[in-house]
């Protein structure tokens, strides 16, 4: 069975690549081993799919190359992706930071998508194991099975959108890593991103239990600390530490790095508790007097850690500015981080230098793209890595469907 095109992976990228890449009535083909299409979507954005950014930019990215997305970011934007989803009558409402998310349930993200490419008359097998892919004087060949039975389909074009191994309970593999190694192409290590840090010892047991505790705090990784700066909330849990902030920083973590929590970020609160002495809180104990500012626990735990107990009136600047380094100047090295299994995307893939940034094309195989999380381009938090994948897909497909 011959193809113009064979697309491997019915995930965010590879869905809609097919809606572009048909193109003058040449057929399309889209396959993948899970039952049904489109699981990352379903559960993203807790079920209602934080499905772009409004404030994209190259800047929200990470790659070893950071000018590689700018091309296709440029030529398909938050507001093309809106338009889509508002010729589909799906509702819609921007949650905070320009995070776009469906009002009702990000199933209707996947319908839609499906009613894109087949409308434009791509087809999509499901429940179909990929076994073999090779090169031919044609394109490719790329034997399957499905049904309980082998077949090899021929195609020119082949785009890999098989995404990468964060959350391998949904089927996620380095099945795209294997491919592109196997074609010559070099692969930036890849590692878990947008995923919380795990602590051990007495860091660990001083956590848990503030474990459900949240504040609106400030996490900086990278750089001995003094990297890049994320202001959202911070989660303490069983494990370790998790919340937006988190997540945005492990993404510049590496292993044995320090990480810099300020859980008043806003504040200095040596000059706040002093305030409350002033306006006749000074019979208070510190701690007391804290927990209006912060969560209980959170509270006690700070006056812990800084050695400060007693009533505010009793103590000094130094003792309050220990407090306020012990709240805002938090430095913990974590142990890890939860690893694939939680991870909400995968940091690395493709080297970008063996591909085309305008068609995401490889430089050295004539036919052979690839698109989405596979390739080593990862967006922050927030929608960015679904733009990512409808940005790429965008230009392979144009790219397919307008050439031979």
């Amino acid at each position: 069975m011959t193809h113009h095109t064979i697309i491997l992976g019915a995930g965010a990228a590879g869905l809609h690549c097919a809606a572009y890449a048909v193109g003058q009535g040449r057929s399309t083909l889209v396959i993948d081993h899970a039952k049904a299409p489109g699981d990352k979507i379903r559960i993203s954005g807790g079920g209602r799919c934080n499905f772009t950014n409004t404030r994209t930019a190259p800047k929200h990215f990470l790659s070893t190359n950071p000018h590689f997305a700018k091309s296709a970011l440029a030529r398909y934007t938050p507001a093309d992706f809106v338009a889509l989803v508002e010729r589909h009558g799906i509702a819609w409402h921007e949650k905070t930071l320009g995070q776009l998310f469906c009002d009702g349930s990000a199933k209707q993200i996947v319908a839609m998508l499906r009613d894109e490419m087949e409308r434009a008359g791509a087809d999509l097998w499901l429940n179909t194991t990929i076994v073999e892919v090779e090169k031919t004087e044609a394109g490719f060949a790329v034997t399957v099975e499905r049904d309980g039975k082998r077949q090899t389909l021929s195609c020119a074009n082949l785009v890999v959108a098989t995404g990468g191994k964060s959350i391998p309970k949904m089927g996620a593999t380095g099945f795209g890593y294997d491919l592109a190694r196997q074609f010559g192409l070099p692969i930036v290590e890849p590692r878990p991103a947008l995923v919380p840090f795990t602590l051990t010892g007495a860091l660990h047991e001083e956590v848990k239990a503030l474990a459900g505790v949240s504040v609106q705090g400030r996490v900086t990784a990278g750089q001995g600390g003094r990297g890049t700066t994320f202001d959202e909330a911070i989660l303490f849990t069983h494990r370790g530490l998790s919340g937006p902030a988190v997540l945005q920083a492990s993404s510049y973590w590496r292993e044995g790095e320090m990480v810099r929590l300020s859980l008043a970020p806003q504040r200095d609160l040596a000059d706040a508790l002093l305030e409350r002495a002033q306006a006749g809180d000074g019979k208070k104990t510190v701690e007391t007097v804290l927990a209006t500012m912060l969560p209980e626990r959170l509270a006690h735990d700070i006056c812990a850690r800084a050695g400060v107990s007693g009533r505010l009136a009793e103590q000094g600047r130094k003792s309050l500015s220990r407090l306020n380094a012990a709240a805002n100047d938090w430095q913990i090295i974590p142990a890890g981080t939860e690893g694939y299994r939680t991870a909400e995307v995968t940091l690395g893939g493709v080297d970008t230098d063996a591909l085309s940034s305008q068609t995401m094309e490889a430089k050295a195989v004539q036919g052979l793209y690839f698109i989405g999380e596979v390739v080593d381009v990862t967006g922050w938090l927030g929608g960015y890595n679904f733009q990512w994948a409808w940005a790429s897909a965008f230009a392979a497909g144009r790219a397919i469907a307008t050439t031979g």
